[in-house]
């Protein structure tokens, strides 16, 4: 990244994510923009590529994602400076988590609540006992009082209506849509290889 702006508004943009999230393994970042629009505080675009981020208290294995176009205050823009962000901004992408950090997320805070609500409406138990990705099957498990072995359910799931709709393999019951913030559409959603990828498009406020 040869120009100047382009990589202090390159490290200022990765000090906002990072910012942003709880942690963060290793973040790639590459900024798409004229000089003439770069002057004007006029960023058309950013693509991120991280690794190991725990987001929000959700543990994220990979992320790729592609932002539209970034106002950014070139007045506040000072070397190792987090860069200041003026409107909001639309993201796009998809995020991957293994199966053993979704479960190990659902167990504890901040996301136990989403956890038993799961078990709850999917199952008719509560607390959340465990989860498991098998191939594209998504296990729950719940303990049962005076029962050695846990009540075990399998489903499916795909994307509707801008979230996740989780669905049994049998018809005992319909199907289930995940809460989502209404910021956030859900595009796509898979489990292979022991993951959940989820496709989807967000609005950013800053």
């Amino acid at each position: 990244m040869s120009d100047p702006l382009l990589s202090l508004i390159s490290t200022g943009l990765k000090l906002w994510v990072r910012s942003r999230c709880d942690s963060v393994g290793s973040l790639e970042l590459s900024l798409q923009g004229s000089s003439l629009g770069l002057l004007r505080g006029h960023l058309q675009g950013a693509r991120l590529e991280a690794r190991e981020v725990r987001f929000q208290g959700l543990p994220l294995q990979h992320a790729v994602l592609s932002s539209g176009p970034i106002q950014v205050d070139l007045q506040l823009l000072q070397p190792g400076r987090m860069l200041a962000l003026q409107h909001p901004f639309r993201l796009e992408g998809d995020v991957t988590i293994t199966g053993r950090d979704l479960n190990d997320a659902l167990l504890d805070e901040p996301w136990r609540w989403l956890g038993d609500w799961l078990s709850e409406q999917l199952m008719g138990l509560t607390p959340l006992g465990g989860l498991w990705i098998d191939n594209d099957v998504l296990e729950l498990q719940s303990p049962v009082a005076a029962q050695k072995d846990p009540a075990r359910r399998r489903f499916r799931l795909k994307a509707a209506q801008n979230t996740v709709m989780i669905q049994p393999l049998t018809e005992e019951q319909g199907a289930t849509l995940l809460p989502m913030d209404p910021e956030i559409h859900i595009l796509e959603a898979s489990l292979q290889g022991g993951q959940l990828t989820l496709q989807g498009e967000a609005r950013v406020n800053p």
